[in-house]
């Protein structure tokens, strides 16, 4: 079998080079021209991004559900500084090189807005109605809305008919 070196720093690492060719790194194994050749592989891909999406998502919303009750009514507050101290501090990591910002600044603004009235943790808690409390208010509200349509029908029925 054929040997090969490779070295690192001061160590050197002996791998058979057959070996080396087998090895492939994460990016690798999910580059786009690999995962265009194997439908098992996007699928995968489509399984690991979601994986994570759900992991941060829970992750996001017991944080900010913590600092919401932390925090009570002011949890606003909390927020915004939350989001300009990141954004300083991307702005600030990246002075000189706006072009590699963007995506940090993009990450910061996603979370900023999936924290917003749309998180979890303002859907959930005690003090909003339930489910059936606002079906039930829809219902009214589409009742007024029926009746007060008739009477305009009416209205301009009697205006026809004169």
């Amino acid at each position: 079998m054929a040997q090969d070196s490779c070295s690192h720093s001061r160590h050197h690492i002996h791998i058979p080079a057959d070996r080396r060719k087998g090895v492939s790194n994460l990016s690798q194994y999910f580059s786009p021209a690999s995962v265009a050749n194997s439908p098992a592989r996007a699928l995968l891909l489509v399984g690991v991004v979601l994986l994570a999406y759900w992991f941060l998502s829970l992750t996001l919303g017991f944080t900010f559900s913590l600092l919401h009750v932390v925090f009570g009514r002011f949890f606003w507050v909390a927020r915004v500084i939350l989001f300009s101290m990141s954004c300083v501090y991307v702005l600030h990591k990246y002075e000189g090189e706006p072009e590699n910002a963007v995506l940090p600044l993009c990450f910061v603004v996603a979370i900023y807005f999936m924290t917003g009235p749309m998180g979890f943790y303002w859907r959930s808690g005690p003090s909003g109605p339930s489910v059936e409390e606002k079906l039930e208010h829809l219902e009214n509200q589409v009742r007024l809305l029926n009746i007060r349509l008739n009477k305009v029908l009416e209205s301009l029925d009697r205006a026809n008919g004169k």
